[in-house]
């Protein structure tokens, strides 16, 4: 299997390319649109055909290049059912299969950071978005957030998941890049609550600065807007 982890400096977000092998279908989870050219280098490099690209969320600190890669290679744009982007081709629902040739990602429901964010399980490895990071969680004030979903979503679903699962973010501060479903529910400070009440609590005393890039990225990453569009 090709397995390829990038890294956006900038914004601090992680990129997956999966594929079965040299030759094969591809698929790209959450990727950067400034570094679109890298991804097409990769997959041309090993003769990969891109056919899906998803995006974990509405994503508010980068710009997505889900529309920018459609444009380029035809693939189809993937995001679960509750998205508001304009330019889906594929709206999955929970617990829904994505396939392409030998790669399947069961679709998991994650709504709290956004009411849009989904998780994508393959396998030993969960991609879990914004939904949970590694000794973190994604904030949960705007976009239609909520603390009391993510609850729900972190310790309803992915903690339920075997505890050698590897947590995959699509964000880590601290360049950490993967830990695992039972490493978190040890080590991870905002999962050591005793209910429901106690995680609402952290997580709305946060207190963080709005994304840099949020006034930007949301209504761009909304529209799906392009390269060529973005300089225009």
């Amino acid at each position: 299997m090709i397995f390829n982890q990038f890294f956006d400096d900038k914004s601090s977000t992680y990129t997956y390319i999966l594929s079965s092998g040299k030759g094969r279908e591809a698929l790209i989870i959450d990727p950067v649109i400034e570094n679109t050219k890298e991804y097409l280098t990769l997959l041309n490099n090993l003769e990969l055909k891109l056919v899906k690209v998803i995006d974990t969320h509405i994503h508010a600190d980068h710009i997505s290049a889900l529309n920018e890669l459609n444009k380029q290679t035809n693939c189809k744009r993937i995001m679960g059912e509750k998205s508001e982007c304009e330019v889906i081709d594929i709206k999955v629902k929970d617990n829904e299969k994505i396939k392409i040739e030998n790669i399947e990602l069961t679709s998991i429901y994650t709504p709290g950071h956004t009411q849009c964010s989904y998780s994508f399980l393959m396998n030993d490895r969960v991609f879990t978005g914004d939904t949970l990071l590694i000794n973190g969680s994604g904030r949960t004030d705007f976009q239609g957030g909520s603390a009391l979903e993510q609850y729900d979503s972190i310790f309803n679903k992915l903690l339920k998941l075997p505890e050698d699962t590897l947590v995959y973010p699509a964000h880590d501060y601290n360049k950490k890049k993967f830990s695992t479903i039972g490493k978190e529910k040890e080590n991870n400070p905002r999962l050591q609550v005793k209910s429901a009440e106690e995680y609402i609590e952290i997580m709305n005393n946060l207190n963080l600065a709005n994304p840099k890039m949020m006034d930007i990225a949301v209504p761009a990453n909304k529209k799906g807007v392009t390269a060529e569009q973005l300089i225009t």
